[in-house]
């Protein structure tokens, strides 16, 4: 991993990972005591992979899915093809 640094003042290179790691502290690990190592990794990469990544709505897509909005996307296509 390389470390993410600006110029003086640009505060926003680092705002989606501290907006990602807030996620994930809030919504999953927050109160959650792990008994191994291993159950942390594999709750963790359960919330990761198929939830925040898949299933989670995000502002930048309306507060729709990343499937929602993959599904519209290709729908659209898939109109304006039918109607050219």
């Amino acid at each position: 991993m390389i470390a993410s640094m600006s110029r003086k003042g640009n505060c926003w290179d680092n705002a989606p990972t501290k907006n990602f790691f807030n996620s994930l502290k809030n919504e999953r690990v927050h109160g959650t005591r792990y008994s191994t190592r291993a159950s942390a990794e594999a709750d963790l990469f359960d919330y990761i992979e198929p939830f925040y990544n898949r299933k989670r709505p995000h502002s930048t897509f309306g507060y729709a899915s990343p499937e929602q909005f993959f599904e519209n996307c290709i729908s659209t296509q898939h109109e304006q093809q039918l109607a050219a």
